[in-house]
């Protein structure tokens, strides 16, 4: 088997060796841009790494499946991976360094360090999968450590997961600018994701529901609707009327601090959160309605 080559993405599998690049990058006063990513790379993973290229001189994507960040009964091992495809994906989107450590790299023998975020983590994702966010806030700090970068590049599609971030980044006084860029989608509306090669042609038909839930639940804001009650049961009323979807949560927050108030107020920024599973796969989704932007 050839291995795809190319002469100007260079891959890094060592910690110290990303580290001396990044060094060398800071002190020719290159900025640095990094777009941590476990992988499996499609559209919406290239918009961020184009937009670290806007933002920064060099751009590393990091391909990392991070074990700590999955429960036992999750699918880590079936994962999906293409290496090769994803070298040439973040080459063509403006990677200049592709950081794809292994699990002994990142996670030697005698490790044992895990960080821990309150408040935020402790609903919606948090409840469903246990710990994740702790897996989540260790691993970004190591890849930072890593590639020392001065912004990293985040994808809204894991809303709750960027909210971690900014709190990560914050609490521990970080050095680091997050950017948070919008979901992209397929044609038909649905959120991209590594996970929708699991769905059949007529999952994927069904996972729609998601965003005409997200869609009709807006609707009833820009209406004057502020009870989360009704806009919760919007969500699930719509995500139902399709046959075997098992709903983790479908709920409207206060978009920067998640808290679930009885009535939202006319100012409020609220976003809709969704979890569902469709067969044996599980799509999350969300979107934000700001009174500022959207009326």
């Amino acid at each position: 088997m050839i291995f795809w080559v190319s002469m100007a993405l260079e891959i890094v599998r060592s910690i110290k060796e990303m580290q001396l690049i990044a060094d060398n990058l800071r002190l020719k006063n290159k900025s640095i841009g990094v777009v941590p990513t476990m992988g499996y790379l499609h559209d919406g993973h290239a918009s961020l790494i184009h937009a670290a290229a806007e933002i920064s001189d060099k751009v590393i994507v990091t391909i990392f499946v991070n074990p700590m960040q999955f429960a036992a009964n999750e699918d880590l091992s079936r994962y999906p991976r293409d290496f090769e495809k994803d070298c040439q994906i973040a080459e063509k989107a403006g990677a200049h360094f592709l950081f794809a450590p292994s699990v002994e790299e990142m996670y030697p023998t005698d490790f044992a360090t895990s960080i821990s975020i309150g408040g935020i983590t402790r609903k919606f994702e948090g409840v469903f999968r246990p710990n994740h966010f702790d897996g989540v806030a260790t691993v970004v700090v190591k890849l930072f450590g890593a590639t020392k970068p001065h912004v990293a590049v985040f994808g809204q599609k894991d809303y709750q997961q960027t909210l971690v971030i900014k709190r990560l980044v914050s609490d521990l006084n970080l050095d680091v600018k997050i950017t948070v860029k919008p979901t992209i989608r397929e044609t038909e509306g649905l959120a991209m994701s590594s996970r929708n090669v699991y769905l059949s042609e007529d999952q994927r038909v069904q996972s729609l529901v998601i965003s005409q839930a997200i869609t009709n639940a807006i609707e009833a804001v820009q209406n004057g609707e502020r009870s989360r009650e009704q806009l919760n049961t919007i969500l699930k009323t719509t995500l139902l009327t399709i046959e075997n979807i098992e709903i983790d949560y479908c709920s409207a927050a206060n978009a920067e601090s998640l808290e679930e108030p009885e009535l939202f107020s006319e100012n409020e920024s609220i976003v809709f959160l969704v979890a569902v599973k469709i067969g044996n796969t599980r799509l999350i989704d969300n979107a934000v309605w700001n009174p500022h932007s959207n009326n």
